[in-house]
Formats: C-alpha cells, sequence, structure tokens
C-alpha cells in the first residue's frame, strides 16, 4: 500500500477533501463500517410494544428476524418517550434472548435445598389449591357485633409497575370477588 493510497483512506483527507466537511457520513466511515447493515433494516417484521421495567410505558420498536428478536429500539411515534429509552429499556432485548433466561416453572419444596421443574398446568393447579385453602382458613361472614363482613385477610395482591389499566382492573375485580381486601400496586408505593 502507498503512502498516497494510505492517505485517501485517511478520515481526516477524506473529511478535507470530499462532500462531507463535518465527518458525520462518508467521511467518517472506514470500509468495514460503510459495509455493516443495522438490524432493523434486515428484519423480517416489526411489532409495536412498550418497555416492561417501569410504569413510565416508553414506546418499544421490536425487531423480528427469523423468528427471533433481533433488535428492540425507542419508538418515535410514541408520545410519551418520542423514541428514547432508559438505559434498562435499552438492554430489554436481553430480557427475551438471554440463555440465563427461565422458561420453564421452577419450584422448591419446603425444606428441600433443590429446585425441580413443573409443568405450567400442575403450577397453576397448586396456586389455586393454596389460594382456596388460604381464603377458606381465613374466611370471616362476620365481625362480633354481627355485622356482614364477606372477607378475607389471607389473600392479598401486590400488582407490578408495568401492569396497564385493563390488567389492573382484573386483577382488583378477581381478587375482590375472592373476598381479598389488601389490593395494592407497586406504582403507587
Amino acid at each position: 500500500m502507498g503512502v498516497r493510497t494510505w492517505i485517501e483512506g485517511w478520515p481526516v483527507y477524506r473529511q478535507l477533501t470530499g462532500t462531507d466537511p463535518l465527518g458525520r457520513g462518508a467521511a467518517a466511515m472506514s470500509p468495514r463500517s460503510a459495509a455493516l447493515t443495522a438490524r432493523t433494516e434486515t428484519a423480517d417484521s416489526m411489532a409495536r410494544s412498550v418497555c416492561p421495567y417501569c410504569a413510565v410505558g416508553c414506546g418499544q420498536r421490536v425487531f423480528v428476524k427469523d423468528g427471533r428478536v433481533s433488535q428492540i429500539e425507542g419508538d418515535p411515534d410514541s408520545p410519551i418517550s418520542r423514541g428514547r429509552l432508559c438505559p434498562k429499556g435499552s438492554a430489554s432485548k436481553n430480557l427475551v434472548t438471554s440463555e440465563l433466561r427461565q422458561t420453564t416453572v421452577r419450584y422448591r419444596r419446603p425444606y428441600s435445598r433443590e429446585w425441580e421443574d413443573l409443568d405450567l398446568a400442575t403450577a397453576l393447579d397448586m396456586i389455586a389449591d393454596r389460594v382456596i385453602a388460604a381464603r377458606e382458613a381465613t374466611w370471616e361472614d362476620s365481625d362480633d357485633e354481627g355485622r356482614p363482613l364477606h372477607r378475607t385477610l389471607g389473600i392479598s395482591s401486590l400488582g407490578g409497575a408495568t401492569l396497564d389499566n385493563e390488567e389492573n382492573y382484573l386483577i382488583k375485580k378477581l381478587f375482590t370477588a375472592l373476598g381479598a381486601l389488601q389490593i395494592e400496586n407497586q406504582a403507587r408505593i
């Protein structure tokens, strides 16, 4: 490689002699970086979503290639975040693609030192059995003076900040129907 070829390949030379005097485009690109393409350009599809980390509800664009999430970026059409994401939201791709992500129900029996995998139907049945047992054991029909209570203090709900209004509405309805009084959401705490 000659000196002239080396100088012409130098970004400062390209910036001073080319059409990019500020060095923000082609002048700053090496042959390697010029050959790169964004993951968003090669995606098969894009879906709009909401960041799962807090109650702000920043909009996200989720890009999918070959059935797998390839990139997650802020949604510029979102009136809440206008395309911006905090560091946690920017790293949310790992939430769905990490090799360390739990994809099975894990259960540790009382006094056990080992975790075991359960199928989802078994885990849901265990939860339902425990909710029913706690409700029956702590149900109060009336107080000491005979006033109706129809409640249980043995069940409570603490919702997450990522739940939307509709999900919170359904959770409130469910736990109220069970007779629970302690129904709160983490976003208010």
